[in-house]
């Protein structure tokens, strides 16, 4: 259930950025996206990639708000600081439930963390007739994570990459 409302407000958010009139609403709500997917990443008992994700979503939201900051500023100019310091509020409000639900999935102090390991451990050769354990582990369990890692990596890159260039191209003779 939990997973379902992210997704619809992953899809709202989106439909929300593509929308929007203004840059910098529109990059704040494709932050909102990037949010969205690293809590579906927690529900999905994926840390490491929640956790990958929430880098590279500060990382592009720092470069893309660095980027669109001088050329599109309407809610400043506009004198709208009432709209923005509500905005401001419910986004804080928001972070903040998600976070206490998060925080709720956490094991209590003193209690085992890596009940998954003690199963890798004991069980990863058998299953998958390798002699090396860490390559067995890596392999074969945790390959779609790094595969999310490698994605969300990549995507990151080509965001920089494509904010960072430069727009015209200089013909050398």
């Amino acid at each position: 259930m939990e997973l379902h409302l992210i997704l619809l407000f992953m899809i709202l958010a989106s439909v929300l950025a593509v929308e929007a009139r203004d840059l910098i609403s529109s990059v704040i709500s494709l932050s909102a996206v990037g949010l969205g997917l690293c809590l579906a990443f927690l529900i999905l008992k994926a840390p490491n990639l929640a956790i990958t994700q929430l880098v590279v979503e500060i990382l592009c939201v720092v470069v893309l708000i660095r980027a669109t900051i001088k050329k599109d500023l309407p809610l400043v100019r506009d004198g709208r600081w009432f709209f923005n310091t509500i905005s401001t509020a419910l986004f804080v409000v928001c972070f903040l439930a998600f976070a206490s639900f998060a925080l709720k999935e956490l094991p209590n102090f003193g209690e085992p963390v890596m009940r998954v390991s003690g199963e890798y451990i004991a069980n990863s050769l058998e299953k998958t007739g390798l002699k090396n354990i860490v390559t067995a582990i890596a392999l074969n369990f945790r390959s779609y994570d790094a595969l999310g890692e490698a994605a969300i990596l990549f995507a990151a890159i080509i965001a920089v990459l494509a904010i960072t260039r430069k727009t015209g191209r200089i013909n050398e003779k």
